[in-house]
Formats: structure tokens, sequence, C-alpha cells
């Protein structure tokens, strides 16, 4: 018998190996709403995972090969490596899941080193506001549902296109938008010419293209017009709409104007996309406001961890108009920091101060890169989070902004910042 048209997946047994992973999390949710049965595993407790049992996910802490059902279809993140035991013969990366996924609707990939997420959760919740019922698969928390994924009840799916495991060439797609091209990802790439080959690749397989100015491939450019910067957000016109941003800073502006394009694309009137835009106020981790210190300071958690990021951070809290911009951060990886520190050192001078942690190594290890810390970025060196609070407990004022930036474990600092 032939599984349901909206369970497609009953019957299917899948295992997500590092499921806690933001994107696969994500993931398992919506083989959950596919009618799949599914299993996973990570290597510590976290709230996607308590989330997940919600769900119905048998979920295992640690990693053994016991863990993996029979019969099961397993699936492991880029984050997992070769020897984890749960990596059984025919075990898929991620991309092979996002080739399925993508194939069951029509596919709108936003694509960049920077901008992603947020533009991905712009396009979704404009989408959503003009009740066009999209699936996505986010990086972040949509912040107006509070889920990275879901698969919606209509026929569009919005997705992030990965570049740093070369997944996004694995995903069926009709809309392709690149936000821009930047080598960020030193361990999977040689050089910028093998990256941009890796996106002109990536365009190509895409019915169609947009693309931000300055972004040099096929497809037709879109750019917000009569752009101005107001404290913490933007107005501006597009297609002659006129298009009010409640998040900083002019790439903001940019990313906005082709999250609408591809709303449009898909169907949405576009004065009511500008309208549901409207109501848009960030994707978690980016530029995300939690709180205050008590000293009274803006505390903002933002997922920045390139140094294009990091400036266009900053410069976007500068538009707040408060006092002075203070800046905590976290190096990710020690190949992105060795290659890229005199950039970082740059960027990170813009702010009013800059207190730099040690390298968060995730996959990487230390004796791999000697002589590659946090000190090569200049600033203010606080090798841990109590070194970090100590700096900031003295410099602190009240009309302060205080941007915590990275990619790693720094946003549990930022929260217990604002608390």
């Amino acid at each position: 018998m032939s599984a349901p048209a909206d369970r497609p997946w009953a019957g299917r047994r899948i295992h997500f190996v590092g499921v806690g992973g933001a994107g696969m999390s994500g993931y398992a949710r919506v083989a959950v709403q596919l009618g799949a049965t599914v299993s996973g595993s990570d290597r510590a407790p976290s709230p996607a995972l308590d989330g997940l049992r919600a769900l119905g996910v048998e979920v295992h802490v640690g990693h053994a090969r016991e863990n993996v059902p029979d019969g099961a279809d397993v699936v492991f993140s880029s984050a997992v490596p070769a020897d984890n035991p749960e990596r059984v013969p025919g075990a898929v990366p991620r991309a092979e899941l996002l080739h399925e996924l993508s194939g069951l609707k029509r596919t709108i990939a936003i694509a960049g080193a920077h901008g992603k997420t947020t533009t991905t959760s712009m396009a979704a919740h404009v989408l959503l506001g003009c009740g066009l019922g999209p699936g996505y698969l986010i990086g972040g928390a949509l912040r107006s549902t509070g889920q990275h994924a879901d698969w919606g009840t209509g026929e569009w799916l919005v997705v992030e296109a990965d570049e740093s495991d070369r997944s996004m060439l694995r995903l069926q797609v009709e809309l392709a938008a690149v936000l821009n091209v930047e080598l960020d990802h030193h361990a999977t790439y040689g050089s910028l010419a093998e990256l941009e080959a890796v996106y002109a690749a990536f365009a190509a397989g895409a019915q169609r293209v947009v693309l931000s100015p300055g972004v040099a491939l096929d497809g037709e450019v879109v750019a917000p017009a009569d752009v101005e910067l107001v404290p913490g957000g933007s107005r501006f016109t597009w297609r002659g709409v006129p298009v009010a941003l409640e998040v900083p800073g002019a790439h903001n502006a940019a990313n906005a104007a082709l999250a609408l394009e591809a709303a449009a694309h898909a169907g949405a009137d576009p004065e009511a996309a500008a309208a549901a835009l409207a109501s848009f106020t960030g994707a978690g981790r980016r530029f995300e406001r939690v709180g205050r210190h008590r000293s009274g300071a803006l505390v903002v958690d933002d997922y920045a961890h390139h140094p294009t990021e990091v400036a266009a951070t900053i410069a976007a809290a500068r538009t707040l108009e408060a006092g002075r911009v203070l800046a905590v951060f976290q190096p990710h990886l020690f190949s992105r920091t060795q290659e890229l520190h005199r950039e970082f050192a740059a960027a990170l001078a813009t702010a009013d101060l800059a207190v730099v942690l040690d390298v968060y190594p995730a996959r990487e290890r230390a004796e791999d890169f000697p002589g590659v810390d946090g000190r090569l970025l200049g600033g203010t060196f606080a090798p841990d989070f109590a070194a970090a609070r100590e700096v900031l407990e003295r410099e602190l004022r009240e009309d302060d902004v205080l941007l915590v930036m990275g990619a790693g474990d720094v946003t549990r600092f930022a929260r217990e910042l604002a608390t």
C-alpha cells in the first residue's frame, strides 16, 4: 500500500547522527512531519534534543553502533567524523537528504558567505505572512515561529544553500538567490577560484537566478533603491513599493530586496510582501537583542564569524544611535583565524572596545595550528568568559551597545551577561 500524499515517508525509518545541530534538528522535525519514524544521537544534551523528544523522536546522548535501528537510513552531519561508530555502511551526508527534500517542493535556495540565515528567514516570514504556507529549512530559529524548520502546507520550500561542504550542489532549485561570494571555509576550498566555480555550478542548476549587486554570476541583479538607514532599521523601495525594515544595517536592506524578490517569484503580491516584511524582527543569533547588562548596556548576540560579518554587525550597531559600541568576539576555527587574522583585527578595530576570546576549535585541534590563538586579532585578549566578564564589568556603561559575536558557544555568555 502506498504512503498517503501528505506523509510520503510513512513506513520509512531515518536515523540522524549529530541530530542536535541547528540544521540536523530541523531535518529531523521535517522527517517526522513527512511520516518517517525518526531517531538520532548527539554527543551532549541540549534544548534541541528535548524538543525532538517532544515530537516523538528517539534521541540518544552519546554515539554507539547500537543506537542505529535495523533497517534505518542513516544521515550524518558534516561535523561528524569518519570514525563515528554510527557512520555505518550506506550512511549518507545531509546533502543527500536535502536533495530529496528539495525535490518534493518547488525550492527557493538562498546562498552566500554572509546573510543566508537572515535572508532565508525573511523570505519564509514574508511567504507565511502572505498566506502561502511555505516549508523552510533555516540555520537559525525563525523568530515568528520559534522553529528552524517546518514542512508547511504550501508548494514552496525555502532553504539555505550551504557552500561549506558543497551541499548546495545537491539541491534541486527553481530560484537561486546569491547574496555574496567570499572565501570563508579555508579547509574546504584551496582558492577563491575554486569557490567561484562551485557557485557558478549552483547557479547553473537553477531555473532562475537573482543576485545582490557585485555578485559576478549570470543572473538578475536586484537592489533596494532610495535606502535610508534609521535607528534599528532602514527604509527603501523595491519594485516601486515602499519598504520598512526593522533590522539594522545597509547589508540587511540588500538582503531584504532579494528576499522580497524570492517571495514575489513564489506568487506573493509585492505590496503584501512588503507589508509582511515590516513585522520581521530578525533570525535567532542574528543581531538578536537578548536583554540588558546590569549596567544598562544593551546586549546583542550575533553569529558573525567572518571579518565582513563582524564589520557589518558593528556598523549596524552604530545605527542605533546609542553611546559606545563594544564587542566581544570568539574566533571560530583555527584555520579561519590563521588565514584572516589581519582582516579580523581591522574589523574589530571599528568598535570602541574589542575583547577577544580564545579560538573555539569546533572540529579542529589546537596542536595542528601552533601559535594560532585569539591574541592574533588584537584588542583586549581574554582567554575565557571569566576574564572577559572582568573587563566588561569595569567598562560597560548604561548607553553602550555590547555585541557578543561568534559561531561557537559564546551565545551562552551573551545570555549570562543579560541576566
